[in-house]
């Protein structure tokens, strides 16, 4: 019996050795092509966030921990990097669900925007998302085009149909349209500004931002009818 226990101890042993004189030297496993990828756009995403775009190749390469063959190896300019953590930061966070919830016509219209914006609000409510937002604003203009079309498409657009339906008011001229969009626009430009005062301006933000969300969600839909109503008017 004696002599199984040893053999089973030496095995392990020596299954470990190798690991453990690697790690004693400092070696590390080699990266696959695909991780070594999100590695980079991982770290360029905290780099954007911080510095914005203005930074050149070498300047991202240097600062990502690469050289900048190897950064030219998966993206062959900053444009390209820049898609790419577009991509990562706003599409792919993208919830396809939000808009399943958003018209499903079965549940009253104020327990859809409020669960939509409470689950939205946990996913742009992020340092990383609100701060490449903002430089992309002052210096790529493309980013942001490109999300705030999707938004209109995709949220405004669905949340003017149903409260239209729901408040029984006639479908809008051109010029009332935009103005149905400048009144959605200021309720979810209160819930974004919540990240511009705890993500730009460094303020502190109410702690339960469910809270604060529903707050913002039901004073929209309290003015909404009357307000409708006075954009055909006017």
């Amino acid at each position: 019996m004696s002599s199984i226990i040893v053999k089973k101890t030496g095995t392990a042993k020596a299954t470990k050795a190798p690991e453990a004189a690697a790690a004693a030297r400092g070696v590390t496993r080699r990266l696959a092509p695909e991780e070594r990828e999100q590695l980079i756009v991982q770290k360029a995403i905290k780099y954007f966030a911080t510095y914005g775009f203005s930074a050149s190749t070498r300047e991202l390469a240097k600062e990502i921990g690469v050289s900048q063959p190897l950064l030219y190896r998966y993206f062959p300019n900053k444009d390209a990097l820049a898609d790419r953590v577009f991509h990562e930061v706003y599409l792919s966070r993208w919830n396809p669900e939000w808009e399943d919830i958003l018209r499903d016509q079965a549940r009253p219209l104020h327990e859809r925007l409020l669960e939509f914006y409470q689950q939205y609000g946990r996913v742009i409510l992020k340092s990383d998302w609100i701060r490449i937002f903002i430089f992309a604003g002052l210096t790529r203009e493309g980013i942001n085009n490109r999300y705030l079309a999707r938004l209109r498409e995709r949220v405004f657009d669905v949340v003017l149909t149903e409260m239209r339906r729901q408040f029984k008011v006639a479908d809008p001229t051109p010029q009332q349209y935009e103005d149905e969009i400048e009144f959605i626009w200021g309720m979810h430009a209160a819930i974004f500004y919540v990240g511009v005062r705890k993500w730009i301006y460094g303020m502190p933000v109410p702690k339960d931002l469910d809270r604060l969300i529903a707050q913002k969600v039901e004073a929209f839909l309290d003015s909404a009818p009357s307000v409708l109503k006075r954009i055909r008017k006017a």
